[in-house]
C-alpha cells in the first residue's frame, strides 16, 4: 500500500503548508511508511511514536544522516556512520544523561519562574511597538525576537545582536530541514559553521564565575566533562531549539486566534483557560514536525521491518492528530487531557518545554489583555517556512486593535 504513495509527496510545497491530509493518508494506509526508493521511514501513529521513544536501543538519537531534496523532488540522505557530534538531543545514554546533568539546573522550576519578570518586560516592549503601528508582521515584531532575547540572556549572550542570533538559530535548523536542495544545504552548513566559530569565541572569553549556561558549559569543559567542540554544539543547540520552539508556538497561537474571534473572547473573559489553549496549539501545530532517529541494527516497528542504517522520522505533528488517540483531533478542545507528544517522550523530552510554555503564557496574556481584536491583515497573506521539519511562520501579517488607548 505504501508503494502507491510517491516519495516526492513528502516534500511537495502544498503538502508542507498543509500536511495533515497527507498524515491522515499515511495513518490509514501505512502508519510506518518507507518512502519508495529511499531508506527513509515515517512513523505517524501516536502509539507507535511512543513505542519508538521507549526503544532507545533500536531507535538511536545519533544524527547519522541529514535529508535534502534531490533534483527530482524525492528526499535524499547524506549519511555518516559515525554520526554528528552527539550533544544532548542527538546523544544516547549514558552520554545523554551526562550532558543533561551539566545544564539541568538552568531549567529547574525555580530557574524558569525567575525569568517571568524579564519575559513580561520584553513582551510589553514588543507588543507596545506592534500596537502603536496597528499593523504588524507578528513574526518580525514579536514572534521571532522575543524568544531569542530570553534565550540569549539565559545562555549568556546578553550583549549580542538578536538578529545575528536568530540567523544562527535558523541556519542550524535549516541544516536538518530536509527540504533544501544540495546546494542550499551546503550554504546552510557553511553559515552554520561560521556561527559555530563565533560561538567558540564567546565560549573562550566566558568566565567560570558566570551563573548562566555559558558559565556552566565553561566549567564543564574545564572539569573535563565536556570537550570544547561539545560545548560549542551545546550552545548552538540551545539557540536553535530555544528560538524555534517558542517562535513557532507563538506564531501558531496568534494565527489560530486571528481565525477565531469567539475563541479570543473566551480567553479574554476566562484567562485561566490560556494554558489549556497553549497545549492545544502545541498539539495542533507541533513546532518541530518530527525528529530523526537512526537504526543501529535491524528492527521492526508496527510489523514493518526496518533495516540497520535506516533513517526514521518520528512525526510528532501526525501523532498529535491521530484519531485513535484524540477525539475530533483537528478541533480545539480546551478540556482535552494532555496527551500530545510535541516535546517528545522519555529521556529525550525537551528540557526547555517549561520555558516555552511560560513565554507563550506570558505573551498571550499580555496580548489578549491589551487588544480587543486580533485579525489577519487582508492586504497580505501568512507564509510558512519551507521546511519539512520546522512548522513556523515566515511571516504573519496581523491587525491589532487596542483594547484601550495607551500602552500596557
Amino acid at each position: 500500500m505504501s508503494q502507491a504513495i510517491p516519495a516526492k509527496m513528502l516534500l511537495d510545497r502544498a503538502i508542507l503548508d498543509n500536511p495533515y491530509p497527507f498524515y491522515q493518508r499515511l495513518q490509514k494506509n501505512a502508519p510506518v511508511w518507507q518512502g519508495p526508493g529511499t531508506s527513509i521511514y515515517l512513523v505517524t501513529r501516536h502509539a507507535l511514536l511512543v513505542e519508538a521513544t521507549r526503544r532507545v536501543d533500536d531507535f538511536s538519537s545519533s544524527l547519522t544522516s541529514v535529508l535534502y531534496r534531490r533534483f527530482n523532488g524525492v528526499p535524499g540522505r547524506i549519511t555518516h556512520k559515525a554520526g554528528a557530534l552527539p550533544v544532548l538531543a542527538t546523544a544516547d545514554p549514558p552520554l545523554h544523561t551526562q550532558h543533561k546533568t551539566a545544564v539541568f539546573s538552568h531549567f529547574s522550576a525555580k530557574s524558569i519562574a525567575a525569568l517571568k519578570p524579564e519575559i513580561e518586560a520584553v513582551g510589553k516592549d514588543c507588543i507596545n511597538k506592534a500596537l502603536s503601528e496597528g499593523k504588524a508582521d507578528f513574526m518580525a515584531e514579536i514572534g521571532n525576537p522575543l524568544p531569542m532575547k530570553i534565550v540569549s540572556d539565559l545562555v549568556g549572550f546578553r550583549k549580542s545582536n538578536i538578529d545575528k542570533l536568530l540567523q544562527a538559530a535558523f541556519d542550524s535548523t535549516a541544516v536538518v530541514s530536509g527540504s533544501s536542495s544540495i546546494f542550499q544545504l551546503g550554504w546552510c552548513m557553511l553559515r552554520s559553521y561560521l556561527s559555530y566559530r563565533w560561538v567558540g569565541t564567546q565560549l573562550r572569553s566566558a568566565s567560570t564565575d558566570q551563573q548562566d549556561i555559558l558559565g556552566s558549559i565553561k566549567r564543564s569543559i574545564d572539569a573535563g566533562v565536556l570537550s570544547e567542540m561539545e560545548g560549542r554544539a551545546f550552545l548552538l543547540l540551545f539557540l536553535a531549539a530555544g528560538g524555534e520552539s517558542t517562535t513557532s508556538l507563538l506564531g501558531s497561537a496568534v494565527r489560530i486566534l486571528a481565525d477565531d474571534q469567539a475563541l479570543q473572547t473566551t480567553l479574554r473573559e476566562q484567562p485561566d483557560l490560556i494554558p489549556a489553549f497553549i497545549e492545544e496549539v502545541l498539539r495542533l501545530e507541533s513546532p518541530f514536525r518530527f525528529h530523526l532517529r537512526s537504526t543501529p541494527k535491524d528492527t521492526v516497528l508496527g510489523n514493518v521491518p526496518i533495516p540497520s542504517g535506516s533513517t526514521v522520522l518520528l512525526f510528532w505533528g501526525a501523532g498529535n492528530r491521530d484519531p485513535e488517540t484524540f477525539i475530533n483531533p483537528d478541533n480545539i478542545d480546551l478540556t482535552r487531557p494532555r496527551k500530545h507528544i510535541t516535546f517528545g517522550r522519555g529521556i529525550h523530552t525537551c528540557i526547555g518545554a517549561p520555558l516555552a510554555r511560560l513565554e507563550a503564557l506570558t505573551v498571550l496574556q499580555l496580548l489578549l489583555a491589551s487588544t480587543s481584536r486580533i485579525a489577519l491583515d487582508p492586504a497580505d497573506s501568512p507564509q510558512w517556512v519551507n521546511s519539512l521539519q520546522v512548522r513556523r511562520y515566515q511571516k504573519l501579517p496581523v491587525i491589532l486593535t487596542p483594547r484601550r488607548p495607551g500602552v500596557i
